[in-house]
């Protein structure tokens, strides 16, 4: 007689449900946002800069409105004239920056303070507005980031960057005699500040990267990232290889060619020094070529991979190899046409970055309660994140 208990315990379990994957596609196009592009341009101009801006807000509307997300476009519902006063208080403060090195080495170093100070709640602000206003299906992100979170996440790039601009205060005028006395306490400060700099910018990238991503929200979501420094430190490594690489290849084929153009007579030779002349000019332009596009290749994908929130997970699939060569056809296509490529470069660098990211999603995102949340409205920050090129993140 068959066991009723026992077939029930031996009946396999059921399987967890396979997540859903929401697919992320742009479908904007060069042309459309080159009008977009000459527009903003040329306002820009005829208004002095103030109009700027307004200018970022169609451009960062165009953006959003060709991304979808599992057929969903993006939404962003900030207002440009409350990004004016943000804009605003930059040129203010970048205004009193700059007048307080007119006045003497101490008043810019108080006033670089006062910035220092400043900034992290500025960054921030520009986190809070930017996801504040930016939807996908009706559902409005947020950033909850702490203040003193940022802070934290700027101290390893502050504190060098202080002794940097104190030495200078130090030295003041007299650098190049101060220079001639040898080792002086200025002297030592600015190279220690500088070598601290240097040692520290991976895991400051580190932090800035865990304070964006762990602060992520949109409804009941809560985005959390792993990522040691030391894997940002190895991307490092590896980022100043594939720089060094490039050089030495640049170097061998040009000394190459010029020993070459050597053996013609003075012909050869007059060949050979233009050769040098463009070899060096290239190694130059291959150094960021290369190595730029191989940092934000690995870094996007060493970030998305490792953020998730309870429903959510990221893969990036991001490739160096088609990522390096569309930054050689842009920046090609950009010198050939006196910038005029600009805008198209930009989509289809969008296009790839975007479409390289899909997002798993464990039940369905329809089901999800949005947050009682109305969208933050201090702006004043945002202008001042994209002014000190800090990645907004999304």
């Amino acid at each position: 007689m068959l066991d009723i208990d026992a077939a029930t315990t031996a009946a396999p379990s059921p399987l967890p449900p396979v997540p859903r994957v929401l697919e992320i596609r742009f479908t904007g196009s060069g042309s459309e946002y080159f009008r977009i592009w000459a527009v903003n341009l040329l306002l820009i101009l005829v208004t002095l800069g103030l109009y700027l801006p307004f200018a970022k807000a169609r451009r960062i509307r165009y953006f959003y409105a060709n991304t979808l997300v599992d057929g969903q476009a993006l939404g962003f519902h900030g207002d440009p004239r409350k990004m004016f006063r943000g804009f605003l208080l930059l040129v203010a403060m970048m205004g009193a920056y700059s007048l307080a090195g007119h006045f003497s080495p101490l008043a810019a170093f108080i006033a670089f303070l006062i910035l220092c100070a400043i900034w992290p709640a500025l960054w921030r602000a520009s986190l809070q507005f930017r996801l504040g206003n930016t939807s996908w299906r009706g559902l409005r992100m947020r950033f909850e980031g702490s203040l003193a979170d940022a802070y934290r996440a700027c101290a390893p790039s502050y504190l060098p960057a202080v002794a940097l601009v104190g030495a200078a205060a130090l030295v003041g005028p007299d650098a190049d005699a101060e220079a001639a006395r040898g080792l002086t306490p200025a002297l030592v400060l600015y190279l220690a500040g500088a070598l601290c700099m240097v040692l520290l910018a991976p895991w400051s990238l580190a932090l800035f990267k865990r304070y964006q991503h762990n602060g992520y929200r949109i409804a009941a979501q809560h985005s959390r990232i792993e990522l040691p420094a030391g894997q940002v430190y190895l991307l490092a490594l590896k980022t100043v290889g594939v720089a060094l690489l490039a050089v030495a290849v640049t170097v061998a084929v040009m000394a190459v060619l010029f020993f070459a153009a050597r053996t013609m007579g003075d012909n050869g030779r007059a060949a050979g020094i233009i050769l040098t002349t463009v070899g060096a000019a290239l190694a130059y332009v291959l150094v960021f070529a290369a190595a730029f596009p191989y940092g934000a290749t690995r870094l996007q994908n060493l970030a998305w991979n490792g953020t998730r929130s309870e429903a959510l997970s990221f893969r990036s699939q991001l490739e160096f190899r088609k990522l390096f060569g569309l930054t050689l056809k842009n920046w090609l296509l950009t010198a050939l046409t006196l910038s005029l490529y600009r805008p198209f470069a930009a989509v289809a660098t969008a296009r790839l970055r975007l479409e390289a990211v899909t997002i798993a999603c464990e039940g369905d995102a329809q089901d999800w309660v949005a947050a009682a949340h109305a969208g933050h409205a201090d702006a004043t920050g945002d202008i001042a994140g994209d002014f000190f090129g800090i990645d907004m993140g999304l």
